[in-house]
């Protein structure tokens, strides 16, 4: 869990989709199978139980390597607005521990303002290492709603 003092990132990003369809984006794993995770990584394996209490497993495939898997539980859970959940690498590096991610959406009209946040890191490395993967991830976000794909929530 997120302790006191621990190191915190936070990503803002402006997306060119109201805030039902960005949700969606995020929560429907069709969607999320076309952007969660860093360039060239694919996410073929994806187990959603989106409520309070629910857990979510889903599996990364690098584009050189093994399948690997990340794993929490849903804290908190508010349609079109926000999203809390722990984020935990299963087999994780030694630095590693439970982190904690808020996902906030901010309606702008037809953009939506996302804020993310993830607190709880043991050092500077693995943070470091979650800016790049959630900036590439966001970046793939934006490039979906953009395009058009994802459905109206």
């Amino acid at each position: 869990m997120a302790h006191s003092g621990s190191l915190t990132l936070r990503l803002d990003r402006v997306l060119p989709a109201p805030p039902p369809r960005v949700y969606s984006a995020c929560t429907e794993p069709d969607d999320l199978a076309v952007w969660w995770g860093p360039h060239g990584f694919t996410t073929p394996e994806i187990d959603l139980d989106l409520r309070v209490g629910g857990r979510y497993r889903f599996g990364m495939q690098p584009p050189d390597g093994e399948l690997f898997y990340l794993s929490g539980e849903f804290r908190e859970v508010e349609p079109l607005e926000r999203l809390v959940y722990t984020f935990r690498w299963e087999e994780p590096d030694p630095d590693d521990r439970e982190t904690l991610v808020t996902m906030s959406l901010r309606d702008q009209g037809d953009s939506t303002e996302v804020v993310l946040v993830q607190s709880g890191f043991a050092t500077e490395a693995r943070r470091a290492l979650h800016v790049g993967g959630w900036t590439d991830c966001l970046e793939r976000l934006h490039a979906l709603m953009s395009s058009g794909r994802s459905g109206e929530g």
